[in-house]
This record gives structure tokens, sequence and C-alpha cells, in this order.
């Protein structure tokens, strides 16, 4: 796994995700990618749009979502409307959301060219709550959590994840750097823990940084 310490970590991670999406798009025709939330997700998009890509091939599809109505400030998906591409939202607001999950499941490309993660102060990334395993170990590609800081959510799953050609995971700040140091050591009461290291860039600023040697896992 790289690490990368940034004075702007956003502007990095967009540089990384845009980095893969033009090689994707070089390679196959077209690229495909899968954004999580939060707090660190919006400046790293406001870089991303900037980007010298060809938006009219590149599909975004959510990582994960809260379960909430359309417009609700608790949603994910109102930080993609900046994106000039076609954007798949999770469908949070069917009836039926295990049919939903389901739909939106067969609708994921067969392998994302990059997976963008945040990681929370709790160890958690995607919609994977510490102490609930069923995102991690279920065999569908499309999860749903009971209620999770407040929220229930859909979430992709640790063998989306992990399929993907490449990852980012960008966070910042002082009170993520137990969790990354915890990462690093290849804690695995972390949900991160599971996320593949192969392939990962972790991105992070000056108060984010690791102070610990990186312990082999994959």
């Amino acid at each position: 796994m790289e690490i990368v310490v940034a004075p702007d970590p956003s502007a990095v991670a967009a540089d990384l995700l845009a980095r893969r999406l033009r090689d994707a798009v070089r390679r196959r025709g077209s690229a495909s990618l899968a954004l999580s939330g939060g707090s660190t997700a919006p400046p790293m998009l406001a870089t991303l749009v900037d980007a010298d890509l060809p938006w009219r091939v590149v599909t975004a599809w959510q990582v994960d979502e809260r379960i909430a109505p359309d417009g609700d400030e608790a949603r994910n998906a109102g930080q993609l409307e900046v994106l000039p591409c076609r954007v798949v939202p999770m469908p949070v607001t069917a009836r039926d959301l295990p049919a939903a999950g389901r739909r939106y499941a067969a609708s994921l490309p067969e392998r994302f060219d990059v997976v963008h993660l945040g990681l929370g102060a709790d160890g958690h990334t995607a919609s994977w709550p510490p102490g609930d395993a069923r995102p991690i170990r279920s065999e569908s590609d499309v999860e749903l959590v009971d209620e999770f800081n407040g929220w229930p959510r859909m979430t992709l799953t640790r063998q989306v994840v992990n399929g993907a050609r490449g990852r980012v995971v960008l966070t910042t700040g002082a009170a993520k750097r137990p969790m990354v140091e915890r990462w690093l050591l290849a804690d695995p009461d972390l949900p991160i823990a599971v996320v593949r290291r192969s392939g990962t860039v972790l991105v992070v600023d000056e108060a984010a940084a690791p102070d610990v040697p990186i312990h082999d896992r994959d």
C-alpha cells in the first residue's frame, strides 16, 4: 500500500482518481468509479470536476448511502451533483429495499476502475459498521445495514471494493490518526482492515499521518 502525506490531500486524491480514470479510458474506452460521501469528499470532488477527463464515457456509482428521502441533507447523493458525468445513485427510497439493492448490484460494472473510500474515527469505511460483519462477509455485491450512526444504510460489499483495479482512501485530521495506525498494524477489529492493500493508496494530511510501520497483510 502506498501512503501519501500531503498539505492538500483532497487535491492529491482527486489527481489519483483522474489518473485511474484516464488510464481506463485509454485502455478500455470507458471508465467507472465508486464514490463515498463524508466531509472529505466535497473538496476532493470540487477538484476532480476540473480535471481533464472525457466525462462522457465516465460513470460514477455510490459506495454507500443513508436510507433517507431524496433531497435530505443526510444523503451522500447530493455531493455527486457537481459531477459532469453519468451518476447512478443508490435506490434508497425504493419500497422494496432488498430488491432495489439487487437491481443496483446488477447495474455495477464487472470491475470498478477505482473506488474512493474514507475512514471514520471508529475505523469504519463504506458503511461497514464495527461489530457488524454482514457487509464484509456478504456474498452479495450490495448489502443493507441496520441503523449505524443514526441511519440505516445501503453499501457496496467487500468483494466489490477489493475487486476494483484500484482504491484511493482519503482521510484527514488528528482524530483519524489512531485509526490509520491501527489499520497499518492490521488490527482485525477495524472494518477497514479487510480492504485489500495491494492497489490501494492512502492519502492523509500531516495531522492524520501515521508513525508506525506497515504490517504486511496481503
